[in-house]
């Protein structure tokens, strides 16, 4: 257990960004699986900027990894246009 008032405060700072870290991440996997099920490409491409901002957003933000959004976004791409 912490020792210092700082070290307590900096637990409670850490719980509170990991669970909206959670949040957010979960919230980007839910719009990927939602925009990958739609089978209609004016839909997909309806939706596809609001993803692609979603996804930017985290890896500002460091919750995702850059490469892993580049991969993401990459992947999407693909499959509107193959619609």
């Amino acid at each position: 257990m912490a020792n210092h008032k700082s070290a307590l405060k900096r637990i409670r700072a850490n719980n509170r960004k990991r669970l909206e870290n959670r949040y957010y991440a979960k919230t980007m996997r839910n719009s990927l699986r939602d925009i990958r099920l739609v089978s209609e490409k004016a839909e997909a491409q309806k939706r596809l900027p609001s993803v692609i901002s979603l996804i930017d957003k985290l890896a500002k933000k460091g919750i995702i990894h850059k490469n892993k959004a580049a991969n993401l976004k990459s992947g999407l791409m693909k499959k509107v246009n193959q619609l």
